[in-house]
């Protein structure tokens, strides 16, 4: 597939919000007017390609090559179409997104896929804190679609999720699926302190026993729960270890929780 290619020309001093550019916006625009297009960065606005190369095929399809942890809002608000990163982003990746797909190849900064409603972010390396989590001033964050780290993410992964699946590869951080809504959080490396505390439901699937719980959460047996092989199916196109999962024989604890907060979350731990 054609893509348009923006290649960053230089580290930029201040952040960019590339938010305005988004595949739906640029596909019908010639490369001269999408070069004239002006991006905030501090208190100005600066034209596209005083900050980048442009080349390629305006469509659906937009690389970003050599990106910063700089270039903030990536893909906030995108509908359709495929963006790829060669590189790192900042923060608010894919923030609010309702369709398509995100790629980055590198690492994304705090607030990724928060609100995120539909369409998939694969991040190949760390993400920051906040990992689909609510911004101030919001009271949900990631709404659902498909997020995937191959890295570690930092803490607050998931906080007041609502729905979605927020696949972690590495480690997460403190107060992992704090405040949970519901929808799925999984990691498979380990989990900081304090583990889906004030969790109202939802379920954090973990891979590995966190040091200690909440003692708000209580274990209530294990289990080789059925929907886990509807999940093992769902992922099974995914790279890494959780699209190898086996929809059968897999057995996990389960604690239910946050009981000073409903009680009706669980975190399943492998056993």
């Amino acid at each position: 597939m054609s893509s348009l290619r923006l290649t960053l020309k230089s580290r930029p001093a201040q952040a960019l919000d590339l938010s305005p550019l988004v595949p739906e916006r640029l596909a019908g625009l010639s490369k001269p007017e999408i070069g004239a297009l002006e991006i905030a960065t501090g208190n100005r606005r600066v034209r596209v390609d005083q900050l980048f190369s442009v080349a390629g095929d305006p469509g659906l399809a937009l690389e970003i090559r050599d990106g910063c942890d700089q270039l903030q809002g990536v893909g906030a608000g995108m509908t359709q179409g495929a963006i790829v990163v060669r590189g790192d982003v900042g923060a608010y990746l894919g923030a609010g997104m309702t369709g398509g797909t995100i790629a980055v190849h590198g690492n994304a900064g705090a607030f990724a896929a928060s609100g995120m409603r539909e369409g998939e972010v694969r991040i190949t390396g760390n993400a920051g804190d906040f990992l689909g989590a609510a911004r101030p001033g919001d009271h949900q964050g990631m709404r659902g679609g498909v997020v995937l780290v191959s890295g570690s993410a930092g803490d607050r992964a998931g906080d007041r999720m609502r729905r979605g699946a927020l696949l972690i590869e590495g480690n997460a951080g403190d107060y992992c699926a704090s405040r949970m809504v519901a929808g799925t959080l999984a990691v498979w490396g380990g989990v900081g302190r304090f583990p889906g505390l004030a969790m109202r439901r939802g379920t954090l699937l973990l891979q590995r026993s966190p040091a200690a719980l909440p003692p708000t959460f209580n274990e209530s047996g294990t289990f080789p729960f059925t929907f886990l092989a509807l999940l093992a199916r769902a992922w099974r196109n995914l790279p890494g270890p959780f699209g190898k999962l086996p929809e059968s024989g897999l057995q996990y604890r389960r604690f239910m929780g946050d009981l000073a907060n409903d009680g009706r979350g669980e975190i399943l731990i492998r056993v």
